[in-house]
């Protein structure tokens, strides 16, 4: 959130927007995502309120203050040739997985569905990381496991690390959720509908499973090329 106070006719409005950090060229610049105009208290109420119903209204997935509370930050002396950056890991699109699955309620429900036995990483804990790996960067298991979640802080919110998650139950865990599809399905609409103060009759929803990746062959002109479509929702 960044408010920019504009002056008109004499008086001075706050103008309240959603941006997002881009980099354009050498350059990393703000870029407005949507314009929200001014909010007054009620406006600001109703923002925070919308947050709380999202991550639950506990203070650990929380976000401190959403609206500069008027207070200035007393300044600090860096010596920056004295600053070093270690262990770099991406923040904020795992933060926003991790809160949306709280919100939906699914650790209770996995974990009731799969409960932990003698594993030190619950199945429960393992499809958390698979789904929102999915939503983050939509790649192999194998990339979760090797690159992905060690790249981000999901790690530290999980408090998993990838040392007992041997690769077997990477490859498994979304067959160990498949046996409780019916079951996760029916509570997961009724969340969302609750959530979000969604009506609805049907609700679907479709991944793209499956892709193709090639080089064009030369010797063939445009004339004697072949496209084929392949159902995604057919292949398993």
């Amino acid at each position: 959130m960044r408010h920019s106070p504009r002056r008109k006719e004499g008086k001075i409005h706050i103008y309240w927007q959603w941006v997002r950090t881009v980099r354009q060229g050498g350059k990393v610049v703000q870029e407005t995502v949507a314009q929200l105009g001014e909010l007054d208290g009620e406006g600001r109420a109703r923002a925070q309120a919308l947050a709380r119903s999202i991550y639950g209204g506990g203070e650990e997935f929380g976000q401190g203050q959403l609206f500069d509370d008027g207070e200035r930050a007393k300044a600090l002396a860096v010596k920056l040739d004295a600053v070093r950056l270690e262990r770099s890991r991406s923040f904020g699109a795992v933060c926003l997985g991790w809160v949306l699955w709280h919100a939906l309620k699914l650790e209770d429900l996995l974990s009731e569905l799969m409960a932990p036995k003698r594993e030190k990483v619950s199945w429960a804990e393992v499809t958390a990381i698979l789904v929102i790996g999915r939503l983050c960067e939509p790649w192999s298991e194998l990339h979760v496991a090797e690159r992905w979640y060690r790249s981000t802080a999901l790690e530290d919110l999980l408090g998993v690390s990838t040392e007992p998650i041997y690769d077997e139950r990477w490859y498994r865990g979304l067959d160990r959720v498949l046996a409780h599809q019916e079951a996760i399905e029916k509570p997961l609409v009724q969340r969302l509908g609750e959530l979000f103060d969604l009506d609805y009759d049907l609700l679907l929803y479709d991944i793209t499973s499956t892709y193709f990746e090639g080089v064009a062959d030369p010797t063939l002109s445009p004339s004697a090329a072949t496209a084929v479509i392949i159902d995604p929702t057919a292949c398993r």
